[in-house]
């Protein structure tokens, strides 16, 4: 195991016990990074019940958090490098805790997206953090592989988990209860890290860039906000994108011209590097739009509970981490060009069944998030391997928190894209019956959540008709998000196969 304070391994030494205990002391905080990106979907409807937020806040609420973690990855993986990845951890660790607590007794919606967006702030020092230390926990690749499909794998799971722990918790406590979870984790975690996870940072960081930093900030999060305004608005709402492209390229052409950059941007040369973080990207585009839709459908159509409705999705929790440990030993024999595509087709049925069998099938959507969930566990372990094995162990952090970013700026597209167009199909063909009165008709016009209350507050024949009208409209246009998911991993499908071929082991040791 690496000790001390450097990064930098000389040997290809294989890892003792005290390594594969902090793996899993670094487990705590992905799977609870991982599980609050989608936790959210399950407790929507009741916290949409309580807050009655309108149709953008309820969307604000869950990407507020993920558009400041996005914007902010770069910068906080570049402080660990300098700083330390351990303290920058249980930095992060020790806020998140705080803020989770008060967005648990939010009283309003505002006050909720303005804790979401917080948590953000701290989410980002965690995970760029977990994945960079691993580089130097396991500097010998086999046992690094092994790690990585942990890491992978846990991500994953947490992504699946979300819905069947939040299920749990809003069947038996309040939706607060959601937040809360946060707590006991990252305690534990504070308590155990520091007796197992050794320090390490950058021997040679360079000085603080504050103008780089700030370009980072001002490039990913006006994009991120600016494709979700597109996705919901259209092309009207495109002019964050240009606001970040631009600040993009300002921070790229500094960099370039750094001595020592606070990123460095030869990495993005790299077809392993650029082409695994790209299918990251749209692998979690696909897999968070997927758990938006289905979430909603299976509480609120179908009518299960909560907890039921979670548990339906287990199988899809399950598959997600099998897939990393399955794939594990056949990327150390067949290219990724070959493994992740070939992963990726499981990815792609599971949403072709959705689209030509539709939502009204509980068994199929089962069946839909086990197939998408393997595929994607499968290729996220192989393509979070790559992106470590291509960049240079002292800027770990830094490369880490890019491969964050598509993570994260994929649960926000995953959301704001699929959940965007869900939302506008919904709005445009939803005819609300006869006899739901007008300030109620507004509601159902809305979301699915304010349908479903309107036609409980109305009951009778209207209730029923229009319950059964926001459900067709709803089921519609998970039909045609299913296909454009399709899509997307058919795209990640082909960046795979084009960038990540050539040579089976593309860094050293």
């Amino acid at each position: 195991m690496t000790t001390g304070t450097t990064t930098q391994p000389t040997t290809t030494q294989r890892a003792g016990w005290r390594a594969w205990a902090a793996l899993a002391v670094l487990m705590l905080p992905v799977l609870l990074v991982s599980i609050d990106n989608t936790i959210l979907n399950f407790a929507l409807p009741a916290i949409a019940k309580e807050l009655e937020p309108t149709s953008a806040e309820q969307l604000w609420i869950i990407d507020a958090y993920s558009l400041v973690l996005a914007g902010l990855l770069v910068t906080m993986g570049s402080l660990g490098d300098r700083f330390g990845r351990r303290l920058l951890l249980l930095t992060g660790a020790i806020g998140f805790t705080v803020v989770s607590v008060l967005a648990a007794f939010a009283p309003t919606a505002g006050w909720l997206i303005a804790a979401r967006a917080v948590m953000g702030l701290f989410g980002a020092t965690l995970m760029p953090s977990t994945m960079s230390l691993l580089r130097s926990l396991f500097p010998e690749r086999n046992q690094r592989r092994i790690a990585v499909a942990v890491w992978a794998g846990m991500f994953s799971a947490g992504g699946a988990l979300g819905p069947i722990v939040g299920g749990f918790l809003i069947e038996h406590f309040p939706w607060q209860s959601v937040f809360l979870l946060a707590v006991p984790m990252l305690v534990l975690m504070l308590v155990l890290a520091p007796l197992f996870v050794s320090e390490s940072r950058d021997p040679n960081p360079g000085r603080i860039d504050l103008p780089s930093i700030l370009l980072s900030m001002l490039a990913l999060a006006p994009l991120a906000y600016g494709i979700k305004e597109i996705a919901v608005h259209g092309l009207a709402g495109g002019a964050p994108v240009v606001i970040g492209v631009l600040f993009g390229w300002l921070f790229v052409r500094r960099q370039l011209r750094m001595a020592q950059p606070m990123l460095d941007m030869s990495l993005f040369a790299r077809a392993g590097f650029s082409g695994s973080m790209l299918v990251n990207l749209f692998s979690v585009i696909a897999m968070v739009g997927f758990l938006y839709f289905v979430s909603q459908h299976l509480q609120m159509i179908v009518g299960l509970s909560p907890m039921i409705a979670g548990l339906a999705l287990l199988p899809g929790a399950l598959t997600s981490i099998a897939g990393g440990f399955i794939v594990t030993p056949i990327a150390r024999r067949v290219r990724a060009s070959i493994v992740i595509p070939s992963a990726l087709l499981l990815s792609l049925a599971a949403y072709l069944i959705v689209a030509l069998v539709g939502a009204h099938d509980v068994g199929m959507l089962v069946l839909g998030f086990a197939l998408l969930g393997a595929g994607i566990g499968a290729a996220e372990t192989v393509s979070g391997e790559l992106i470590l094995a291509n960049a240079p162990a002292e800027k770990a952090g830094a490369a880490s928190a890019v491969s964050e970013t598509a993570y994260e700026l994929g649960a926000v597209l995953g959301t704001s894209i699929l959940g965007g167009i869900l939302t506008w199909w919904y709005r445009s063909t939803l005819v609300v019956p006869e006899g739901i009165p007008a300030e109620l008709a507004l509601h159902a016009e809305e979301t699915l959540a304010g349908a479903m209350n309107a036609a409980d507050s109305v009951g009778g024949a209207a209730g029923e008709a229009l319950r059964s009208a926001a459900a067709t409209a709803f089921d519609g246009g998970v039909t045609i998000t299913s296909l454009i998911g399709a899509g997307l991993v058919v795209l990640a499908m082909a960046i795979a196969a084009t960038t990540l071929g050539g040579r089976r082991e593309h860094a050293s040791h």
